[in-house]
């Protein structure tokens, strides 16, 4: 059962006991990402996810790190679109010792001046690393075919430019920006009693006030954007995104499953028309993302130069199948009985549960039993697919490339 606490300072904090297993999971979540970046300070919110690793004043890089090595645990962050997350996962008997270093991070950092220089190397390496991946680096292109100049089409990591803009005042001023209670959740799932949650809520009792209320979503426009980039490399790259829905939406459910029997498994239609059938490609697949006021369906094949055009013609013919005929009773059924099955198989880790605890509290601010997620998914029927697929699929879809000519398959309007 997940219980829910809110401290003095506004401090929301989500505890899911387990006393079945030894471990505890914890994670810092914040609503804070590329998103609410300006342009001249994209990449912040990752480089600084960089430097809460880089010392506090009590504690060395390598003290932070030996800190959880010495106790077998670990301890890592990641940066979205949306949000920040900082974890940790330890055995019980070293939970309080976790939050002890987990909150020094965050209230202690330095952000030393030859420690920042030498993480804005890391970081430029990290993006050059990025750069040299065309399978990843096609999906941030995609975000800015569709979304523009708008912050949601920014690249997480920022830019070699903005890098070098970074100075330890500026961290510090977005953190008194963002890092305040109101847009801050401690999610904490394990082998722990509710005297543990209050260990948490004292460490943190020095988190200043504030209040989300005051953030407002600007609405990106989606727009159908092309961009191919040439690269010397052995396979073309293509992405294909189209509007989806944001996270709040009634759809979400039934646009999951939609994506699963479009690309979302080994037995949907495109695997088994690109990759089984035709053998046109290792790599091919679909998925959606959700944020605040909108979403995205996205498919990507990575193909030979010389296939690239008959795989656009199967992909676009795969959509066109789907909006003119729907999922056949057992796709339906079998997409059910799939995502039921991810569900549950997905929660039994106390990493797992913490994460749905934090981003659930964090973004939706409520939480569903998995018994109401599983009557959701079961209420989902053949015309709620056909109203969600013609509702996706009938606007223009974004593109980008990276391919050994840059060339756009044809038939694609540029």
């Amino acid at each position: 059962m997940i219980k829910r606490f809110v401290g003095d300072n506004g401090l929301r904090i989500v505890y899911e006991p387990n006393h079945t297993v030894r471990s505890v999971a914890i994670g810092i979540w914040i609503g804070t990402g590329s998103r609410f970046e300006t342009k001249q300070e994209n990449g912040v919110s990752h480089f600084l996810e960089h430097m809460f690793f880089k010392g506090t004043k009590s504690r060395s890089a390598q003290q932070i790190a030996e800190s959880f090595d010495s106790i077998g645990g670990h301890v890592n962050a990641f940066t979205s679109k949306e949000y920040t997350c900082y974890y940790a996962k330890v055995l019980d008997s070293h939970a309080e010792h976790a939050v002890d270093v987990l909150s020094d991070m965050y209230f202690h950092s330095t952000f030393d001046k030859d420690e920042l220089n030498k993480e804005k190397g890391v970081v430029l390496e990290e993006i050059k690393m990025y750069e040299d991946t065309p399978d990843d680096i096609v999906h941030d292109l995609l975000s800015r075919a569709s979304y523009g100049d708008h912050p949601l089409g920014y690249p997480i990591l920022g830019t070699e430019d903005t890098l070098s803009n970074f100075s330890s005042e500026s961290l510090f001023k977005y953190m008194d920006k963002n890092y305040h209670a109101g847009n801050v959740v401690i999610s904490i799932c394990g082998n722990v009693d509710e005297s543990f949650v209050k260990y948490v809520e004292n460490s943190f009792s020095q988190m200043k006030k504030g209040s989300k209320e005051n953030t407002t979503f600007e609405k990106p426009t989606f727009n159908s954007d092309r961009i191919a980039r040439k690269k010397d490399i052995e396979q073309a790259h293509l992405c294909i995104g189209y509007e989806g829905f944001p996270l709040h939406d009634e759809q979400i459910y039934s646009l999951v499953l939609l994506n699963n029997a479009l690309g979302g498994s080994m037995s949907s239609r495109l695997f088994q028309e690109v990759r089984e059938k035709r053998g046109l490609a290792y790599s091919v697949f679909s998925y959606h993302s959700s944020f605040h006021d909108t979403g995205m369906l996205t498919i990507y094949a990575g193909t030979a130069q010389k296939h690239l055009d008959e795989l656009f013609d199967v992909l676009m013919n795969t959509v066109k199948q789907i909006q003119s005929d729907g999922l056949s009773e057992k796709e339906l059924t079998n997409g059910k009985e799939q995502l039921k099955g991810s569900l549950m198989l997905g929660l039994e880790s106390t990493n797992s549960r913490m994460s749905r605890n934090g981003k659930n509290e964090l973004l939706l601010g409520k939480h569903r039993t998995l018994d109401e997620i599983v009557e959701a998914i079961d209420g989902v029927g053949s015309k709620h697919i056909q109203e969600t697929t013609e509702q996706i699929f009938s606007k223009d879809f974004s593109l980008t490339l990276i391919s050994p000519n840059g060339e756009l398959p044809k038939g694609v309007t540029s």
